[in-house]
């Protein structure tokens, strides 16, 4: 995958993340009643570290899924597996060990008939906005599309209630928006060493986390 290709998606801890999914889904053939999806998660803060996960999508998730195809559970995987890297579930290496990554009931919410990754306060949908411009800005360059549904699915929202809050943020100067697009100024781009850092503080708790459990 070439960077012109990336869309970068932001932890709400400040890990900037690339996937790459092995599709299509595949029927378990060890007797269990799940299928799964082999995926490459990239931290792209220019350490060269990756995740990889065995997505186990469960018979009862399967039963409300419209299709297996990408155009259907992409959006929801990205965002269960962005949730694992939230809950530091999902360990970053040089060369990856497969991990399986349970995609469930869990995931979802059966009474409202809706996806479930925690609802997302308006001071914490702004930091997410400043810091995915950020890093796409800066992997991929160009306009950052922010009304991307994974996001708003990610946070629990709206592309449009995500707009507004970026129309709102538009006016301090950071960036220009247009049509759900945004564009970096040289003001956001200065903030170089706070998005960065928050990154560096999120990935140090997690490695603190596995080394931990490591013994």
């Amino acid at each position: 995958m070439t960077n012109e290709e990336k869309t970068i998606y932001v932890t709400r801890t400040g890990l900037p993340l690339s996937f790459h999914f092995d599709w299509p889904f595949r029927k378990s053939t060890a007797g269990a009643d799940f299928w799964y999806l082999h995926a490459e998660i990239r931290l792209e803060n220019g350490a060269g570290m990756r995740a990889l996960a065995a997505i186990n999508l469960s018979a009862t998730l399967r039963e409300i899924m419209p299709s297996l195809e990408a155009v259907d559970t992409e959006a929801p995987i990205i965002n269960a597996l962005r949730k694992e890297v939230d809950r530091r579930q999902l360990e970053f290496m040089k060369s990856g060990k497969l991990v399986p990554v349970h995609f469930s009931s869990r995931h979802y919410d059966f009474k409202r008939s809706k996806w479930v990754f925690g609802q997302a306060s308006d001071e914490e949908v702004a930091t997410l906005i400043a810091r995915k411009i950020y890093w796409q800005t800066k992997i991929v360059g160009g306009n950052v599309w922010l009304a991307d549904p994974t996001e708003a699915l990610y946070l629990e929202t709206t592309a449009d209630h995500v707009i507004e809050i970026a129309g709102r943020m538009a006016k301090d100067g950071l960036f220009t928006l247009e049509k759900g697009y945004a564009r970096a100024n040289q003001a956001l781009m200065a903030e170089s060493e706070k998005f960065e850092g928050d990154t560096q503080a999120a990935l140090a708790e997690l490695e603190q986390k596995h080394a931990f459990e490591r013994g």
